[in-house]
């Protein structure tokens, strides 16, 4: 049978907790659709929509669609059939039990909760307003396509400038003699002038016109000769191309947010150890911040 490992599910996290609590409610809601029944308690299509959240990251990548499903109810079955035995050798009413169960209880409550905030921000509103925000303190930036040799020696750099420059083919030349193995044909793609070493990039940034080469430049690599293919000003990228990251932002943002206003609204008070070498009062000061 198909399946994730017993104690590798049973301690999966606090959504598993969710989970477990679900399956000991009893009865499933109306709407729910029966999968299976454990000695008379029903696991549902909602069980295993929360598993599958819960344990997607810990299955194989192989494991799809129906396949993945029909393991994810394989372990819902054995963690029932677990938790069922514990329930009667009365493990539940041990003090760790409840210690343990307290904890995943607050942290499935902070992340449900800080989910929920996490939510309401993510409008179109505002993930409109944070583009506009960021885009606009974007200064253009010039940004160059270019090729490079790069030999040990600048005797071996100005035999390859002299190649170039008696009309061979750069890509070539390069492809024979350059000792950049990362770069196909001396290809560097486009890049902008904070990207590569000072030494080369004040050389690059110093052609003027597509099909310039440079003289033999020095960097902590070796030695360099360099072709400018384009320029062009780097635009910042449009907004359905970087949407998932601004949602991510605001998201943690408003998390963030929410975690500090919430901190600072409660009364804490730190008992623990002050750290070595800390001064009591200095102590006592940091602890009032936390």
């Amino acid at each position: 049978m198909s399946h994730i490992p017993a104690r590798s599910f049973l301690r999966a996290g606090a959504a598993s907790i969710a989970l477990a609590i679900a399956l000991a409610a009893g009865a499933a809601p109306a709407s729910a659709k029966v999968l299976a029944k454990v000695n008379g308690v029903e696991i549902t299509d909602e069980d295993l929509a929360i598993a599958r959240d819960d344990l997607s990251a810990r299955l194989p990548r192989q494991l799809a669609g129906p396949a993945r499903d029909k393991a994810l109810l394989d372990n819902l079955i054995v963690a029932k059939v677990v938790a069922q035995k514990a329930e009667a050798e009365k493990l539940a009413a041990s003090p760790e039990f409840a210690r343990k169960l307290a904890y995943l209880r607050d942290k499935l409550l902070t992340e449900t909760y800080l989910g929920k905030i996490a939510e309401t921000a993510n409008t179109d509103a505002n993930i409109q307003k944070t583009y506009d925000e960021v885009a606009k303190s974007q200064k253009p930036e010039p940004e160059i396509h270019a090729r490079h040799i790069l030999v040990p020696t600048e005797d071996e750099a100005k035999k390859a400038l002299a190649r170039v420059k008696g009309g061979e083919d750069f890509a070539k030349v390069a492809t024979e003699i350059s000792k950049d193995p990362g770069s196909k044909g001396g290809d560097l793609g486009w890049f902008t002038k904070d990207r590569m070493v000072p030494e080369f990039a004040a050389a690059a940034f110093k052609l003027d016109k597509p099909g310039d080469i440079s003289e033999p430049v020095k960097s902590q690599f070796g030695w360099h000769v360099i072709k400018l293919e384009e320029k062009r000003t780097k635009e910042f990228p449009k907004l359905d191309q970087v949407r998932d990251q601004v949602v991510r932002y605001i998201m943690q943002k408003a998390e963030g947010e929410e975690v500090v206003k919430l901190r600072e609204a409660a009364k804490i008070e730190r008992f623990d150890a002050p750290q070595k070498g800390m001064k009591p009062e200095d102590a006592e000061a940091a602890n009032q911040k936390k």
